[in-house]
Parts: structure tokens; sequence; C-alpha cells
């Protein structure tokens, strides 16, 4: 893994989290326990904070950075799919966001809610909503299915930081 002090600030990496020897972690960044970093993945608190639950999962080429002395939080049992950009915005609980999704600044997305791939949020989706498009426009409630299915993701990605990586991946070459 790649980790950066920046001007006296340093990443703080949670046990059993897993971050990828190409994924770089600079500055004031705090990553919970049980957390996959994917590969290719940048988390930035260079310019502000970046703040990251327990059990999350940051797929790969996820670029997360804040605003000069603001931050982005994102919370636990979270999953970031593949390519997301958040900048500046807030993450609540239990969330999925779908494969190349954008959260701008100040957005804020509650908890247990669903983003599609590809949508572009600029404001608040509220808790246990599914929103999808550009811009993002809540289109239903998250189900107990909906939520049954996710658990079974999120215990994988943990899984995966944990036990699977640390055991598994061997550089071959």
């Amino acid at each position: 893994m790649a980790l950066y002090e920046f001007e006296g600030k340093r990443p703080q990496i949670g046990k059993n989290s897993y971050v990828a020897d190409t994924a770089d972690v600079i500055g004031d960044v705090i990553i919970g326990e049980g957390c996959f970093i994917g590969v290719g993945a940048r988390v930035r608190g260079d310019y502000g904070s970046v703040r990251i639950g327990d059990q999350t999962s940051v797929q790969e080429n996820v670029v997360i950075h804040a605003r000069d002395g603001d931050k982005t939080v994102i919370g636990s049992r979270v999953q970031l799919g593949h390519g997301c950009l958040l900048h500046n915005c807030t993450v609540k609980d239990q969330a999925v966001i779908g494969i190349g999704a954008i959260l701008t600044d100040f957005s804020v997305v509650g908890e247990w809610s669903i983003i599609g791939e590809g949508a572009v949020v600029r404001g608040e989706v509220p808790d246990g909503m599914i929103a999808v498009g550009i811009p993002a426009r809540v289109i239903g409630q998250v189900t107990e299915k909906h939520k049954e299915e996710w658990r079974y993701y999120k215990e994988k990605y943990t899984e995966l930081a944990g036990v699977r990586y640390p055991r598994g991946l061997k550089r071959i070459g």
C-alpha cells in the first residue's frame, strides 16, 4: 500500500483493513476496521480530511477528496462501487454507491440509500431511498430484499479485506 504523510498528517488504517499496493492514501485520512481499499483507489486528505467508517468497501479506481479545510465522511458498511468519485460529501452508514457514480460537493446520501450506476448526486438523498440519473432523482424505497442482498456483498468485502486478500494474494511478477 502507498501511504503518504502530507504536511505532518499521516493516514490511520484500522485493524483488519486491506489497502491494495496500488492504492494511494494521503494525509489526513482515517480508515476504520475491516475496510477494503481496492486497486487504484485514491483517498486524498491533502486539502481537507477523509473519514471512512468500519467494514466499508472502496472498490477499484474510486477517488475520494475534500475541499480545503472541509471533509468527506463515509459511514460504516458502505459499498463504493468501482470508479466512483466522491468530493466533499457525506455518505451515511449502509449506503450503496453504484459503479461510476459521482457525489459532488456537500451532497448527502442517507442511511441504507442506494445510488444507481453512473448517477450524479448534487443534493440530498434521504435515508432508505433509491436514486438514479443525472442529476440523481429518487425513484423508490429500499426494501428488505435489497438490504438482504447487499448484506451478502458487504460481508464478502469484509471477508476479502480481513482474510482472503491477506492470505491468498501473492505477487507473481
